[in-house]
């Protein structure tokens, strides 16, 4: 038995009669959506089949929302009685749903059962799409063949008369199911063959010369379809099994193309009235698949060119607020325009950053001028020429210290900076890079410096000098080759073993450098920070105190301050309690030190409600 699906036929003599006729607006009360299929104009939702009016859809482009028995009767379009399952304006396609042909042994009747489907879009103006449908015949022992009728185009069309052309799958051997290829559809259970343009008729028959009756055992069925062949991958399963029929549920997609009336854009626009590019910022382009024009919006532009009102014809893209679509690369400064965007380079560089081609056109010797200057700014702002009068630390330049600052020699790093090894005039040196806005500026920053300089003990790390050039002033020390006690006592790889009497001695000395500060150096100074970490060993494993880049300077007559930030697991619970630093909260931390060495364990503060609101300050 033959069954069919047929495009309504009423609609021809509507849209034959568009060419002629003004092309309406549609109403703002239209239905633009049936189910979850948006429903654009030129296509529009009618009544029935004959109910074209124009109101809501152009002559010829009607569509009925019918509920359906699948889904809990939820409903859908369809064309004549033909399901569409989207529209494109841009492409000028509507995608529709095609019933599968099938040609099956019947193990009961023992006779081979059919069902062959014809589709007739003859006198509408949609048409098979000849660049994304193909003609698929899936079996082992199958000959179908495709017929089309397009007498109705006469001369306009690509060809004349009738139209026929068919697919043949075959399978070899006595396994046909050992030949067969996943992902391959090129004669051996599967074949694709393509269609010509601007068919509207499609008719799908199997030669009965070619049946399953002596292979049903391992191929029962024959399947053949006109479908969107991006849509489609071949699988062995296809072959043996009903696996192709319930995969699409029976229907296939396929693409249809549609044009507006049958003349070209240049003849079109000389007739204002029934000129389908209605909107602002739109334009038109000739059918590639036989006559008539779609329209597009503009580039730059998105919405409905068919559509006069501004709301909902062909708007202006915002550009920079889809920078996922639209490129704007190497700190390019996005600026949306009327159909379009720009993106220049920044400042000081050339070419578009659209494509990612920005370079840097600056001339090399005004980065010289301004480089040189940012750094005499830099200088000055971090008390520079107050550095240069003290004859105990030494000024180093940019230059000298830039070729250190790379990750291979990065020694340490933390909430502090990075600090590198580097080589200076032969001797080994620690070049401390602090984070930004972690020093004092002006005569403070310098004055600290100065005095630190000017510590000299055998058992406190020595400042060599600093390089005020840069925004965070580089600080070169020397270089403490064991590394930190901490890591000494804690690190698992390190080979080296403390034996208690080296544990002591490492703690006397580093009391010997603590004294040093708080009583015999010429300004007070308060570490606030004595910790395993801050303690170096040199190569004979004596200690040196470190980072005084949190201590505090104090006038002779002061005893205490509040500037301090530390460690909490080392401190003084007095300090946490007052908030106010002294010489005894540094005794407190070296006399905790011992202990901790003694046992090689990590301290920890339990009591956090006191160090947020003692040492920063929140409630």
């Amino acid at each position: 038995m033959m069954f069919h699906r047929l495009a309504d036929v009423p609609v021809v003599l509507l849209w034959l009669g568009a060419v002629l006729a003004a092309t309406p607006q549609p109403s703002s009360k239209c239905q633009r959506k049936c189910g979850s299929i948006d429903i654009p104009y030129p296509f529009g939702i009618v009544h029935s089949p004959d109910d074209d009016d124009g109101h809501c859809t152009m002559n010829g482009f009607g569509l009925t929302c019918n509920e359906t028995g699948i889904d809990g009767g939820r409903h859908r379009p369809f064309y004549g009685d033909v399901e569409v399952v989207g529209v494109s304006l841009q492409q000028g396609q509507a995608r529709m749903l095609n019933d599968i042909s099938y040609y099956c042994y019947n193990t009961i009747t023992r006779e081979m059962d059919r069902d062959e489907w014809w589709l007739n879009f003859v006198g509408t103006p949609l048409r098979f799409s000849d660049t994304t449908n193909k003609f698929t015949v899936i079996g082992c022992e199958t000959l179908a063949y495709i017929n089309g009728d397009d007498s109705n185009h006469g001369d306009d069309g690509d060809y004349g008369g009738k139209y026929m052309s068919g697919c043949v799958a075959m399978c070899r051997g006595d396994d046909v199911r050992s030949t067969l290829s996943n992902g391959s559809c090129s004669g051996i259970g599967c074949c694709q063959t393509a269609i010509p343009g601007g068919l509207q008729y499609y008719h799908v028959e199997f030669d009965s010369a070619f049946n399953t009756t002596e292979i049903h055992n391992v191929s029962r069925c024959s399947y053949a379809v006109l479908m969107d062949s991006s849509n489609f991958t071949f699988s062995t399963t296809y072959v043996a099994w009903p696996v192709f029929m319930n995969n699409y549920g029976g229907q296939a997609p396929f693409v249809m193309d549609w044009s507006i009336g049958n003349e070209t854009c240049d003849i079109a626009r000389k007739k204002p009235g029934s000129y389908a590019c209605v909107s602002d910022n739109s334009e038109c382009f000739n059918s590639l698949n036989g006559p008539g024009y779609i329209c597009n919006c503009s580039k730059g532009f998105h919405g409905n060119p068919y559509l006069q009102d501004p709301e909902h014809g062909c708007k202006d893209i915002d550009e920079c607020k889809l920078p996922q679509l639209y490129r704007c690369t190497n700190g390019g400064v996005c600026r949306n325009r009327l159909g379009g965007y720009d993106c220049p380079c920044k400042f000081r560089w050339k070419a578009d950053a659209k494509a990612g081609t920005c370079i840097d056109h600056f001339p090399l010797a005004a980065k010289v001028v301004v480089e040189k200057r940012k750094m005499a700014e830099f200088f000055k702002k971090n008390g520079g020429p107050t550095l240069e009068k003290a004859t105990s630390i030494e000024i180093f330049k940019y230059e000298d210290l830039k070729s250190f600052l790379k990750r291979n020699n990065l020694i340490a790093n933390g909430s502090f900076g990075e600090v590198y090894k580097g080589l200076l005039e032969n001797k080994l040196v620690a070049i401390k890079k602090p984070i930004n806005g972690t020093v004092r500026e002006n005569e403070q920053f310098a004055n600290e410096v100065i005095i630190q300089s000017q510590l000299i003990h055998k058992n406190i790390v020595r400042l060599i000098g600093c390089c005020p050039e840069v925004e965070a002033p580089l600080l070169v020390y020397e270089f403490i080759s064991q590394g930190s006690l901490h890591n000494i006592l804690h690190n698992n790889n390190n080979k080296v073993a403390l034996n208690l009497d080296a544990r002591l001695r490492i703690a006397a000395h580093s009391a010997d450098g603590l004294a040093y500060m708080h009583s015999q150096a010429n300004t007070r100074i308060l570490h606030g920070d004595v910790k395993p970490a801050n303690i170096l060993l040199d190569e004979n494993f004596a200690p040196k105190i470190l980072d005084f880049g949190i201590s505090r300077l104090l006038a002779t007559n002061k005893q205490h301050t509040t500037s301090i930030i530390g460690d909490v697991n080392y401190m003084d619970p007095v300090y946490l309690q007052e908030g106010l630093l002294t010489k005894k909260n540094d005794v407190y931390k070296k006399a905790y030190s011992p202990k901790k060495m003694d046992i090689s364990r990590t301290a920890i503060h339990l009591d956090t409600s006191i160090f947020s609101t003692s040492i920063y300050g929140r409630r």
